[in-house]
């Protein structure tokens, strides 16, 4: 396996002393991990922050074996991770997408919805010009993994979409987190918290 395609980070977890297993989304290959040598390292931790969006380049000898990736920037999100509400926001969605879909699967509405909502977290002077999208995307990952998820991104003030952020809480955890070890929910109970402040 071989290819070279943009993407956004979504996860990355140490592996051993100096390396790192990242996951990425990417518009033609779905999620994509990869062993990342040195990506602890003082130049590559920069780089791999769950939301930044880099030119990735994969190998693998066989499609058995764990591919091996160099990644270099194309957006960084790291100076918007000193604001506690997107920084929580950008840790959620992508948390969330890294955990919910399967790997190797093609989703390239869910790609270019991703990379909008983060640009939008990462730009929007206040949450109120992310939430809606937030809760948008959320639904969208559940119609995309056939667990219906109605509605789309909700209108309205505040209030309205945080009532939506918790009507979808339900579908998500039984659905598509059901069966996860790590308790990603806690991430968006704390990024709910946070917005109902707001009201």
């Amino acid at each position: 396996m071989h290819l070279r395609t943009p993407a956004i980070l979504v996860a990355a977890r140490a592996h051993g002393e100096t390396a790192v297993v990242a996951r990425f989304l990417t518009a033609e290959y779905g999620l994509v991990a990869a062993y990342i040598a040195g990506g602890r390292g003082r130049q590559l931790r920069p780089v791999l922050i769950p939301g930044n969006v880099v030119d990735l380049q994969v190998s693998a000898r066989s499609d058995s074996q764990l591919p091996f990736a160099k990644v270099e920037l194309v957006t960084s999100r790291g100076p918007y991770l000193s604001e506690p509400l997107a920084a929580a926001a950008i840790g959620w969605v992508c948390a969330l997408t890294a955990t919910a879909l399967p790997e190797r699967h093609a989703y390239p509405g869910l790609h270019s919805a991703l990379g909008g909502l983060v640009d939008a977290i990462s730009l929007a002077p206040s949450a109120r010009g992310w939430a809606g999208a937030l809760v948008g995307y959320e639904a969208l990952l559940l119609r995309e993994l056939g667990y219906g998820g109605e509605g789309g991104r909700p209108l309205g003030d505040l209030a309205a979409v945080l009532a939506a952020m918790d009507a979808l809480a339900e579908p998500l955890q039984n659905y598509l987190l059901a069966d996860r070890r790590a308790d990603v929910m806690a991430a968006r109970a704390r990024l709910r918290e946070m917005l109902g402040r707001m009201e």
